[in-house]
């Protein structure tokens, strides 16, 4: 049995309880097996599979808080620190009930090479809690929150751990954390990205990873002689990714003609209207049935059915696993030309094989979704420097950040005779960068 074989063997055996996280593994050690090969004497050697695969440190404690009753609710933090060869540990924190450990695992595993693959001296992590910020008071989040910092806040420093913002945690949540660290440390430092203007945070930082997406995603249409004008696109989601990636694909000159949420989506046939949606969602925090009810012509369906919509390219922006065999199928029968990810992992194995295998173009997470970590470490820059940069700057470097992604990926794909394997591009780019720094710091 080969290195990478005897590895994925003892991770499935070891987090057989933990599918996301297998997934993950599975899907990155498969796709760099010519790295491997190639140096599989001195990986061995160093145990590299094997220190890439375990988290530095593993953090679960207790969240108890005081809701408006009265009463004492108790919730569970999560911390996973997976690697920091190449620079701190850097991820956001989800706050969702479906947040578990192995779903930590899986993000921060994914975080160490869309960290890497940024070109920024970033390292891997990703943290949260089962604690459901929907239907919960502003008093109750901020309960929630400064709980959560109290204990996290023994575990993370702007030169040791900078957590961020994820599903569930939004500048709201930020500030409220930020606040507490503060108060605890006496420290005015740059601990978490994601912060409001007022008190150290980014232009372009809420942008940044939808942005991203469709700088990545244009320079993949512009590098195989199409133009994002008059494309048609689907886009699954409503948040912050959803939003931000719909409009810079409008701007582009394509039209986006859905999104979703977790109860039902939207068709809009002339287009979605960027300014109604970010009225429902960032304003009044409401359904995708009030979009519908005040745009004319926009339909509303329950449940799932966005890759139904014919399209040229398709961008899953919600969450893992969204987008299935089924999809995939319907997808390449409607003859869609890119699948681009803004969310993490949100394609399953098998539908990415299909999609491959069937000539679409296809750029996973970890390295179209980079842009909001990319931008994040931006403003650890400028915390750091104590500046501030216009959004102009910052869009900039960023649109440049994701356009080297682009270049990197694609050449590390034709190096091992991959090319426009972008799969296995973004896993070897991302991984030669780490096991480089790895082995150069010996065994630690």
């Amino acid at each position: 049995m080969n290195y990478v074989d005897e590895v994925l063997a003892k991770v499935q055996v070891k987090n057989a309880s933990e599918p996301e996280f297998l997934q993950a593994v599975e899907e990155v050690l498969e796709s760099i097996r010519p790295v491997v090969d190639a140096n599989e004497d001195l990986y061995r050697r160093e145990a590299i599979l094997e220190r890439i695969t375990e988290p530095d440190r593993q953090i679960k404690f207790r969240v108890a808080w005081v809701d408006d009753s009265g009463q004492v609710q108790v919730n569970t933090g999560y911390r996973v620190q997976f690697n920091n060869a190449i620079g701190p540990y850097k991820g956001g924190l989800r706050l969702h009930p479906s947040v578990y450990i192995g779903i930590i695992k899986f993000l921060g595993f994914e975080q160490i090479f869309k960290n890497s693959l940024t070109g920024l001296p970033i390292g891997g992590g990703k943290g949260g809690s089962d604690f459901d910020p929907k239907g919960k008071s502003d008093r109750e989040i901020m309960a929630f929150c400064q709980s959560f910092m109290t204990e996290l806040s023994k575990y993370i420093g702007a030169d040791i751990d900078v957590p961020a913002g994820d599903i569930g945690t939004g500048a709201r949540e930020i500030g409220y954390m930020f606040g507490q660290y503060k108060r605890i440390k006496n420290s005015y430092e740059g601990v978490l990205t994601g912060k409001g203007l007022t008190f150290g945070g980014s232009l372009a930082r809420t942008e940044a990873t939808g942005y991203g997406l469709l700088y990545i995603t244009e320079e993949l249409i512009k590098s195989h002689g199409q133009d994002m004008k008059g494309k048609i696109c689907v886009v699954s989601g409503s948040g912050n990714v959803a939003i931000y990636a719909i409009q810079k694909a409008q701007q582009l000159g394509a039209k986006v003609v859905t999104c979703s949420d977790s109860t039902g989506w939207i068709y809009d046939p002339d287009g979605i209207d960027v300014a109604l949606l970010q009225e429902v969602k960032e304003v009044k925090r409401a359904r995708l049935t009030e979009y519908a009810a005040a745009r004319p012509g926009a339909e509303y369906h329950e449940g799932r059915g966005v890759w139904a919509i014919k399209c040229d390219i398709a961008l899953p922006c919600a969450t893992q696993n969204e987008l299935m065999i089924e999809d995939a199928k319907t997808l390449v029968a409607n003859g869609v030309t890119a699948v681009c990810e803004g969310a993490n992992m949100p394609t399953t194995l098998e539908a990415t094989r299909y999609l491959q295998d069937n000539g679409v173009l296809f750029i996973p997470g970890k390295a179209s979704n980079a842009g909001g970590v990319a931008t994040s470490a931006l403003e650890m820059s400028q915390n750091s420097e104590r500046l501030s940069w216009t959004f102009e700057e910052v869009d900039t470097m960023l649109n440049r950040i994701m356009v080297d992604i682009y270049h990197n990926i694609d050449d590390a794909a034709k190096r091992y005779g991959k090319d426009g394997d972008y799969v296995a591009g973004a896993n070897i780019a991302g991984f030669e960068k780490v096991a480089e720094a790895m082995i150069a710091q010996g065994v630690c």
